[in-house]
């Protein structure tokens, strides 16, 4: 997706998004509850109404959100147990509620393509499903937005979704649920490509002959936070030398692909999309697209006072950072331009091993300009949404979908109620790396293998909003 070249910044921004801290002794599970209000329960009550969010003291939007918040409530459950979560709207349009990561029925999934019963404006509805698997899953609105940007995920209908298992040990001190943000969505056709923080990857599916037709509109934001502060606003985060502190990340956007550096720190990544990585390693800059989540730790071992933020400038200005404040630092807080780097999957994989897919599937992605009048639109193999009878599925057997982007965009690609498996990815196989969402890059090739164990119908799409409303997405049915 492609971002407005940014506002300029916004005078000082002192001292940083407030987050209270959570202690927690060494040795307990990374996903261990926080505190007395994150313990894990049977039942939950959701209410989608509108709410102010004051991002900073001369800056509120108003949006919809849950339970008169954005981000909602964490949602905590033990993997296994049952839970019902009653959802009431008071609202005047339909809304859903997409519980993303978890392999549930469709029925009960919260996208309305799939069956599940949307939840009527001033009415309620009940899902009742056992959640797995364990890691750091979310809920969001699912509800189509076109050119309302009011509707969507465009509001603030987001929040994390907990899952405890039986056994994940980590070793750290304290925890923060970070979601990032963009708000005030707008259409422009002034745009910059801020897709790929490497740029020079391969680009095997770019055409030889490019589309020289005229661009539609896309949206952009200028304005950003993490939770519900925008840098130099609220408290910092307070560490102490030598602590070892774990970040949950969601990118929550439904515009663009993020990046977060910490100067002087790297984040060591342990699990992508809630599931433990096969190998651990540091990063200086993590990338997450829309949908994605990163669990990582990072050691605190250059005291200071920080920003953790977007390392594009005009990002991080508009307030997409946080400020890290060490012990007895009493100082303005820096910002220091990470090392050039790139993000890549495969560091966290291991070569690749276990069972051949038995069936492929190839998917072709295009993008028509002003396909949609002022809008592109998208095309998976040559046709728009559904894709009727296209992707049938046989239970059981285990699928490798190859992605072939032939668009100049990265697009998160969500596949509902099942997990992937990268298999190759910038050009280089690998295994093990297990997620809900992964970002194609521009131009770019990758496939995944999934086994196809959750009947019922299968939504696939873009995680960018208007790419999702405009065509990007394909139904998948088991036969």
């Amino acid at each position: 997706m492609k971002i407005a070249a940014a506002a300029a910044a916004a005078g000082t921004r002192l001292p940083g998004q407030q987050m209270q801290m959570q202690m927690q002794t060494p040795m307990q599970s990374f996903l261990t509850p926080s505190g007395p209000q994150d313990i894990a329960k049977t039942e939950f009550n959701l209410q989608i109404a509108p709410v102010t969010v004051e991002l900073a003291p001369n800056r509120i939007v108003s949006t919809v959100g849950y339970n008169g918040t954005s981000p909602g409530p964490r949602l905590r459950m033990k993997e296994g147990v049952p839970v019902t979560v009653n959802v009431v709207n008071d609202t005047d349009v339909p809304e859903t509620v997409h519980f993303h990561g978890l392999l549930i029925p469709s029925d009960v999934d919260g996208s309305e393509e799939e069956g599940t019963p949307v939840v009527p404006p001033h009415g309620k509805r009940s899902y009742t499903f056992t959640p797995t698997p364990a890691g750091t899953r979310w809920y969001h609105t699912h509800t189509m937005s076109m050119d309302d940007l009011h509707r969507g995920s465009f509001t603030g209908q987001f929040g994390f979704l907990i899952v405890e298992g039986a056994n994940n040990p980590g070793n750290y001190d304290s925890e923060h649920y970070l979601a990032l943000r963009d708000w005030e969505p707008y259409f422009t056709n002034q745009s910059m490509d801020n897709d790929d923080l490497d740029a020079n990857g391969p680009q095997p599916e770019r055409p030889a002959t490019m589309d020289t037709r005229p661009a539609g509109m896309e949206v952009a934001s200028d304005i950003y936070s993490i939770n519900d502060k925008a840098l130099g606003a609220g408290e910092p985060i307070r560490v102490s030398q030598g602590q070892r502190v774990m970040f949950h990340f969601l990118n929550a956007s439904a515009i663009e692909i993020r990046h977060i550096a910490l100067p002087g720190h790297r984040f060591n990544v342990i699990a992508l999309d809630g599931n433990p990585v096969p190998v651990p390693a540091a990063v200086d800059v993590l990338m997450l697209g829309p949908g994605e989540r990163i669990d990582c730790w990072v050691e605190m071992n250059h005291p200071g006072v920080w920003i953790m933020g977007a390392p594009e400038d005009a990002v991080r200005e508009g307030g997409l950072g946080i400020v890290i404040e060490y012990a007895n630092q009493h100082r303005t807080p820096q910002w220091v331009a990470p090392p050039k780097s790139s993000w890549d999957y495969t560091i966290f994989g291991k070569p690749p091993s276990g069972p051949a897919p038995t069936e492929h599937i190839d998917m072709l992605f295009e993008k028509v300009p002003r396909g949609a009048g002022k809008f592109n639109s998208f095309t998976v193999n040559g046709k728009p949404y559904p894709h009727d009878d296209e992707f049938v599925l046989k239970q059981g057997t285990r699928y490798r979908l190859t992605f072939h982007n032939r668009t100049d965009d990265s697009h998160p690609m969500h596949l509902h109620r099942h997990q992937l498996e990268i298999a190759e990815i910038y050009g280089k196989p690998t295994s093990g790396v297990i997620k809900d969402t992964v970002v194609v890059p521009t131009y770019g090739r990758a496939s995944v293998d999934f086994i196809a164990d959750q009947p019922g119908l299968t939504l696939f799409h873009c995680h960018i909003q208007q790419h999702m409303d405009y065509g990007f997405k394909a139904m998948l049915r088991y036969a």
